[in-house]
């Protein structure tokens, strides 16, 4: 489903660029060139990097191409990237000899509106435009000086869609040119474990792929690397030119102990719901079919081929009916119908016979089938426990009957009432596909559209196969409301098999100790709750802007940069830097029950010499040697526990003997240390006072 408004960028460059003395140039694209060695038109692009960084199912990606104008004069450098259609743009660099320009994104009308007076004055800009079933391009065109060299880079956002049971990252692989470094990096990093982990590219066979392709995964981590030679870029042995040029899609998917995840990070919240093995609610299915003129020929031909392939997948317990409009509606039954063996062969009889004929009446065909629907659940000719959905399929405009899109949508949405949804499929580009999506959307569905090649049947059963097995209807996400300032969607009609419903919100406090969520729905035999608890007692490593989540519950070592941290199961957490110092971190846990104590975290640092002297802090100053003197030990107000003077920093305190537990040894009965309590909250013991050391929160 295409995103409700794609992010397009506009670079305004032309003062900077002047200045550096690049002359003007307006927008082009550079066409595929076989010439020698990675070098067209005098513009080598000697390094290409796709880098992604996925965690919890949301990919950051930054694309990086660098180029070097090796020709005696001024050339115009382009870059361009097919973008998923689902995914943002949310930065975008030049960078020519050193001087990085940064661009704008803009919402697409506003982006158009730029870009085209951006290109009437010669300044460099960008724009997104539809490429294909999935995609989006980015292009971008420069002047670069002769010998001069210009960086591109791009970046963008999606969150990954779970699609008949594993996420896809679609990635576009076009380089144009022999690229001696050519690489694609991807880092997956799911809390809840990763279960398959595959890659696989459409222009290169599987033996010539697997020596540049490495893949692995191991718990909560996957990794995938593309890295072609310049021998393995090549189109043939002697050739010149790259057969990299289709798609390279990576697949995942995660561990599901249950239905549920929800985590927390940040003051927000993401939970995701996907359970596993319930039985298939039976289905009520009214297909509205177009068999207007301008369906003719192949178009019919295939949305026939596709019908049947889809008679073969429904169910007994399922009921459907065929509308089919052109100037006026026909149907195959009265009523719905039940898909028993000798109805679903009669079926087959009745969609071979479809002819094409008269003109586009979308109104009436779709009223007619959703009328169908209704009258099947008043009249109870369906079961209790099943589902209803309407198909619609056309491939233009109405234009008999009512044909005003505004009155189309009213009619619908008033017949429908809320009470199922409605997918619409668009049949090729000759049509208000807007008109089709606003519908769908509106009435708790969405579009899809069918593209006019070889395989549109295939397309046309591929969308009913997302749809076609319904595990809950009715699906409700409830949170406590007084823990929750924003939600997004949180009620569903359907959860199909396969795929995942994922909900999002902001907390009231970042400081909340517990957080419940419960999943209501309708099963196939009963009403089922789903309930996930969970608590903020997660440990979130950050490498520059990326962050790795784990819990107490998990026993793992990450290594990075320098940095080491170990976690042992519900115990501790140490963490190193490299030959430097040693932080443990202890989990102390209490009884649950207990009025007042609370589970609570002790810092403590092993080999506290190698500090440096310049480190303070409430700890910290005292990492390093200092005087004291502890004298005239007397008896205190408890008779076993002594008071006495010490000396420290010209002041003198009376302080008294107690004792203290040191968990860096043992984590859950603590070895027994004698020492000596400073009053007054450490007031002449610490630099200042202790409210100095309080902070509102850690980052």
């Amino acid at each position: 489903m295409a995103s409700a408004w794609w992010p397009c960028l506009i670079l305004a460059l032309l003062s900077g660029l002047a200045a550096s003395g690049f002359p003007r140039s307006p927008f082009l694209l550079l066409g595929k060139r076989s010439l020698p060695e990675g070098v067209a038109n005098g513009v080598e692009v000697y390094s290409t990097k796709i880098n992604s960084k996925v965690t919890s199912r949301f990919a950051h990606n930054v694309v990086t191409t660098r180029a070097v104008n090796r020709a005696d004069t001024a050339k115009e450098v382009s870059f361009d990237v097919e973008l998923p259609k689902t995914a943002f743009i949310t930065n975008f660099t030049l960078t020519i000899d050193g001087v990085t320009y940064p661009g704008n994104v803009k919402e697409k009308e506003v982006a158009k509106k730029q870009y085209e007076k951006a290109v009437s004055q010669g300044k460099t800009a960008g724009l997104v435009k539809a490429s294909g079933r999935k995609l989006e391009k980015f292009t971008v065109s420069v002047n670069v000086a002769a010998g001069s060299k210009v960086t591109f880079e791009l970046t963008y956002e999606e969150l990954l869609k779970r699609h008949k049971g594993k996420y896809e990252m679609y990635l576009k692989v076009q380089p144009k040119q022999l690229i001696k470094h050519f690489e694609i990096d991807v880092d997956i990093f799911e809390p809840q474990g990763i279960s398959m982990l595959d890659a696989e590219a459409s222009f290169i066979t599987n033996d010539l792929l697997g020596s540049a392709l490495t893949k692995s995964f191991s718990g909560k981590k996957g990794h995938v690397s593309f890295k072609p030679s310049l021998d393995q870029q090549r189109s043939c042995p002697t050739c010149t030119d790259s057969l990299l040029n289709g798609d390279f899609t990576i697949t995942y998917d995660v561990n599901r102990e249950s239905p549920g995840n929800v985590q927390i990070v940040n003051g927000y919240f993401v939970h995701f719901f996907a359970p596993q093995g319930l039985p298939v609610v039976p289905k009520n299915v009214a297909f509205v079919i177009d068999i207007s003129g301008s369906m003719a020929g192949r178009k019919l031909e295939q949305t026939k081929e596709a019908l049947l392939r889809i008679l073969e997948d429904m169910k007994e317990e399922d009921y459907l009916n065929f509308i089919l409009f052109s100037g006026d509606v026909s149907t195959w039954k009265e009523h719905l119908v039940q898909a028993t063996p000798e109805n679903l062969q009669e079926a087959r009889t009745f969609v071979k016979s479809m002819e094409d004929k008269g003109m586009t009446n979308i109104n009436d065909g779709l009223l007619r089938g959703i009328s169908m629907l209704n009258k099947a659940r008043e009249e109870h000719r369906v079961p209790e426990r099943s589902t209803s959905i309407v198909i619609m399929l056309t491939d233009g405009d109405a234009n008999v009957g009512e044909s005003r899109p505004e009155k189309i949508q009213e009619n619908v949405r008033n017949a429908i009432g809320g009470k199922f949804p409605l997918y619409n499929l668009g049949f090729g580009n000759n049509l208000n596909y807007n008109f089709l999506e606003n519908m769908a959307l509106e009435n708790h569905g969405f579009a899809r559209r069918i593209y006019e090649d070889s395989d549109a049947d295939l397309q046309l059963q591929g969308f009913y196969e997302e749809v076609a097995n319904p595990l809950l209807t009715g699906v409700e996400m409830e949170y406590p409301e007084n823990a929750i300032l924003g939600l997004t969607q949180n009620t569903y009609q359907h959860f199909y098999d396969g795929s995942e419903i994922v909900v999002a919100g902001r907390l009231v406090g970042e400081d909340v100790n517990s957080f419940k969520a419960d999943v209501k729905g309708h099963g196939a035999a009963n009403d089922l709750t789903f309930t996930e608890e969970v608590t903020t007692e997660k440990i979130t490593l950050w490498n520059r802007a990326v962050p790795s989540t784990f819990s107490w519950l998990d026993t793992v070592t990450v290594t990075q940069d320098g940095l080491s941290m170990m976690i042992n199961r519900k115990k501790n957490m140490v963490v190193s830097f490299g030959d430097g110092v040693t932080f443990v971190v202890v989990l102390h846990q209490v009884w649950k029950k207990h009025p007042v104590h609370r589970d609570f975290l002790g810092f403590y640092v092993v080999d506290s010499h190698r500090m440096s002297a310049q480190t303070h802090g409430l700890l910290g100053q005292f990492f390093q040697p200092f005087d004291f003197k502890v004298s005239d030990i007397r008896p205190g107000s408890d008779p076993t526990k002594p008071d006495a003077t010490l000396v420290v920093k010209n002041h003198q305190l009376t302080v008294t003997r107690g004792s203290q537990k040191d968990y860096r040894k043992d984590a859950s009965i603590g070895t027994k240390v004698v020492c000596w309590f400073v009053h007054n909250n450490g007031e002449g013991l610490i630099d200042g006072v202790h409210t100095d050391y309080i902070v509102p929160n850690l980052f």
